[in-house]
């Protein structure tokens, strides 16, 4: 699990807007079109990798994938929401 503190700092790279902890259904929804090949990051590449979570930009256009417990915070790695309805 990513450490509190460390949520409480982090911010979206691009927009300094506040992040918000994602689980349960929506990842398990993410992880589905990851499986089947159909979601693609914000850099246009097909994600390939399973995420265990994310933190949802406040404008709730982007979220930004969790492996492993740490945050991947770059930009074209972000997984626009459009994609799974957030």
């Amino acid at each position: 699990m990513v450490d509190k503190e460390l949520l409480d700092i982090l911010c979206c790279p691009e927009t300094k807007q506040d992040v918000t902890l994602v689980e349960g259904d929506i990842i398990k929804k993410i992880n589905a079109k990851i499986k089947e090949g159909t979601l693609k990051n914000r850099g246009g590449e097909v994600v390939k990798e399973a995420i265990d979570a994310g933190l949802l930009r406040e404008d709730k256009k982007f979220l930004y994938p969790i492996r492993e417990d740490i945050p991947i915070m770059l930009i074209d790695e972000a997984i626009p929401a459009e994609q799974f309805g957030a």
